[in-house]
């Protein structure tokens, strides 16, 4: 809604206001008159019955998110102001009408200034109360939230990494390993046999060190077991 329809509005229901409330002031004025209030203190009696009027629909609107009870109050002060003020207007119309109107038409004209007055006196208080822009709330996603998925993700990983970097891998020794023939010369069988004898003071298993040297197990317990003895089917130095 742009600025200047509220303004045009807030500006009609203003001067309609005013109209009924003059109207209705006059009318409870000549009611006051007429009802023994000296002139000079007439004017006082439509000033308390519309203006309090005015004053509970303003206090209506403001206190629309307050308690019950409070909210309560003001309207039960709306419907007393406006019920006396309808009723007086229709008691003057009755009372000082033309007798060439009806009773009923002259009640309807009267009640409607201080119906009118209500209306717009509500009406402007909510006009005025909805042009005050209301900040809008952007919905954005935090840059912070994917910077803590990364970081959530790097630290669960980082304990998989730690366990594999913990666990060393095992050494492929027979890789490095050279096969001795078992049918070579007595230089290649000696060296053989002192390499299987210092793999096993070193705590290599006989199934490795045979795997190495490329000989049988059985054999290399031979060499252990009896390192200065002259195997079967070994040459003698």
């Amino acid at each position: 809604m742009s600025r200047f329809v509220i303004v045009l509005a807030v500006t009609g229901t203003i001067l309609l206001a005013l109209g009924a409330f003059w109207l209705s002031f006059t009318t409870l004025r000549d009611l006051a008159i007429l009802s023994g209030i000296p002139a000079g203190q007439a004017w006082m009696w439509p000033l308390i019955v519309d203006g309090v009027i005015l004053e509970a629909t303003i206090s209506v609107v403001a206190l629309r998110d307050s308690a019950r009870t409070a909210r309560r109050f003001a309207w039960l002060l709306l419907g007393a102001g406006a019920g006396v003020s309808v009723a007086a207007n229709i008691t003057h119309a009755v009372v000082a009408a033309d007798t060439r109107v009806p009773a009923l038409i002259a009640a309807l004209v009267a009640s409607v200034p201080p119906l009118v007055l209500l209306a717009m006196t509500h009406l402007t208080v909510e006009l005025t109360r909805n042009t005050t822009p209301t900040p809008t709330i952007r919905e954005s996603t935090p840059p912070l939230l994917v910077a803590d998925e990364t970081t959530t993700a790097t630290s669960v990983d980082a304990p998989h990494r730690s366990e594999q970097d913990a666990v060393p891998e095992p050494r492929d020794t027979t890789a490095v390993a050279r096969p001795v023939a078992t049918g070579g010369g007595r230089g290649q069988r000696g060296d053989a046999r002192v390499r299987a004898i210092a793999l096993d003071a070193e705590g290599v298993s006989k199934r490795q060190i045979a795997a190495q040297l490329g000989v049988h197990p059985t054999t290399v317990g031979r060499w252990v077991n009896a390192p200065d003895r002259q195997q079967d089917g070994d040459p003698h130095d």
